[in-house]
């Protein structure tokens, strides 16, 4: 099949001014996103990465998604070849993606070992590569065998400095030793990785001129948050104008990534959202709110006012079961808003301790109800199975919660006449690398299938009730990935050349994924992500761990005063 690209006069007004850059005179970059143009469009940094880089005077970037089975990896913008770019930046923002991005490379002929890629002088066909997004400063060692660099942390600090060194050098070499001692740049050649027998990590070498660990560099300050550079029909939010309220998160739900490596949180000035809202283009009246879960009440307020006022529409992904205000309800009905998201996220009440959630039943019936009372008629939950400590009662429990929200949502739904419908997200736990939970197993698929069965069983008298979730296999991958480092990097290629079962193909490569996945994770055990710095006290999170096992909470994440964790002053535990 052919390449699929949505036509020029596709594009609404603000995509339209991207065709226009030629390359005479400028250093041309790709910038591959490894998923569909529709999911690629709307990833908001992917966005800020693309129009950074063309604001350059010097510098030329079109996007590169990924084909359509059987096609070939072209730029959005000339239909050239991934082949064609001497530097080509990779957003990985999730896992899985990885063998997508193998597999793009290999389509399009590039080598996609950074070792095998020999040619002195960065050149079309081969390329430097520089890796980036969350997944990236999460884990960068899956990644580390493909990429020549690695940028830890956020686009706006670190792109000025690199996108310099990009313009000054040609030869190899000479640009990786340069860019080593750029501030969070991670150039993995500089450091090599010791294996004992067992399969642990047991020491990290590092090459002079490198620093010793690669700190994380976040965002400080914001004049104007981030918000949609480009809409286009073909994205999957196609006329859906994004803005972020901040980064990070203060919540410190224990299974949650963003919560720590986007630490601390920062929210931005209602001043800085409304220079982002003054972007809108004409004609687009759907927003999209980021970081809801976190903002200031009275920041929501003058947002929610605004967009009232301006016959805006609003949209997000979910909400906190303990967050409605009656400004946010007000602007919900006055959105036309028909479905609305829930994160319980813990079947339990003692589960959601065990996470450290922060809301409790009675915040999710309120919730459930106030939502449906304004208009809402279709509401999904989002669940989490395979949890530490899950017992079959917590699941019990989970079911009863679910249906004491159907009941809620009968009554109004009858008065309307139309009953609400009720969908279930539930999802097997991937333990996270730089979360309380990457000590923790992830559960065996088989044994996830009889929890999603039990779930299933208990729920199928239930009318208006839908049930999706990741199936366990995928979700098995992932946390492969996710705790993965530098060895999977020939069983990554096969897979990506071949397709078919994951799990067959990474045998035959020698590789072992329940010693990545299954295996639990000692106190003092030297973790391969910990090449990155973080900014965390040791044994923070081993700490959090053990109060998850005894379903302890701890508190949020408040930068004025807190020090517990490290990242914003000396921590005690």
């Amino acid at each position: 099949m052919r390449h699929q690209r949505p036509p020029v006069s596709d594009f609404f007004p603000s995509e339209r001014g991207t065709w226009k850059k030629d390359w005479r005179g400028r250093l041309p970059i790709g910038l591959i996103f490894p998923s569909h143009y529709g999911v690629g469009m709307s990833n908001l940094g992917f966005q800020l990465v693309y129009d950074q880089i063309n604001s350059h005077p010097d510098l030329v970037c079109e996007r590169i998604f990924l084909p359509e089975p059987g096609g070939r990896p072209l730029s959005v913008e000339s239909s050239r070849s991934l082949a064609d770019f001497p530097i080509l930046f990779v957003a990985l923002s999730f896992e899985q993606n990885l063998p997508d991005l193998l597999g793009m490379l290999l389509t399009a002929g590039i080598e996609p070992l950074a070792e095998n890629r020999h040619s002195a002088k960065i050149r079309p066909g081969a390329p430097l590569i520089i890796g980036g997004g969350v997944a990236c400063f999460i884990n960068p060692e899956p990644l580390a065998p493909f990429v020549e660099a690695i940028l830890v942390g956020e686009a706006e600090e670190l792109l000025p400095p690199l996108l310099e060194k990009l313009l000054g050098a040609s030869e190899r070499s000479v640009l990786l030793a340069e860019l080593v001692g750029l501030r969070g740049c991670y150039v993995p050649e500089y450091y090599d990785f010791a294996f004992a027998q067992t399969g642990v990590l047991s020491e990290i070498t590092v090459r002079p001129g490198a620093p010793e660990r690669v700190k994380r560099v976040a965002l400080t300050e914001c004049d104007q948050s981030g918000y949609s550079h480009l809409l286009s029909p073909s994205a999957e939010f196609a006329d859906l104008f994004l803005v972020e309220l901040g980064r990070g998160c203060s919540r410190a739900c224990r299974f949650c990534a963003a919560g720590f490596v986007y630490r601390p949180p920062r929210l931005w000035s209602s001043a800085a959202i409304n220079r982002a809202l003054d972007q809108r283009p004409e004609g687009i009246n759907r927003v999209g709110l980021l970081g809801m879960e976190m903002a200031r009440p009275d920041d929501l307020q003058k947002v929610a006012e605004r967009l009232l006022a301006e016959g805006c529409r609003l949209s997000f992904s979910s909400l906190r079961a303990d967050a409605l205000t009656p400004e946010l309800l007000q602007l919900l009905a006055g959105s036309g808003l028909k479905t609305v998201a829930i994160a319980p996220d813990g079947g339990s009440e003692r589960l959601r301790r065990v996470i450290n959630k922060g809301i409790s039943r009675d915040d999710v019936l309120q919730s459930a109800s106030r939502l449906v009372t304004a208009g809402i008629v279709n509401l999904k939950l989002y669940f989490m199975i395979g949890l530490p400590t899950e017992t079959e009662a917590d699941l019990e429990e989970m079911l009863a919660l679910i249906k004491d929200v159907r009941e809620i949502m009968m009554a109004p739904g009858r008065s309307r006449g139309r009953l609400a419908n009720l969908t279930l997200s539930i999802n097997p736990m991937v333990p996270k690398p730089w979360t309380p939970l990457q000590y923790h197993p992830f559960v065996a698929p088989l044994e996830l299938k009889k929890k999603f069965d039990f779930i299933r069983r208990g729920l199928s008298a239930i009318a208006n009730l839908k049930v999706m979730g990741e199936k366990p296999e995928n979700a098995y991958l992932q946390a492969v990935l996710a705790r993965g480092d530098r060895r999977l990097a020939p069983a990554l290629i096969e897979y990506a050349r071949r397709g078919g079962n994951w799990q067959q193909v990474f045998r035959g490569q020698g590789v072992a994924p329940e010693q990545y996945a299954l295996r639990p994770r000692g106190r003092d055990e030297l973790l391969p992500w910990e090449i990155i710095d973080q900014g965390m006290e040791k044994g923070f999170l081993w700490s959090e761990y053990q109060k998850a096992l005894e379903a302890r909470t701890s508190p949020v994440c408040e930068v004025a005063r807190c020090r517990r964790c490290g990242i914003c002053g000396e921590g005690k535990l």
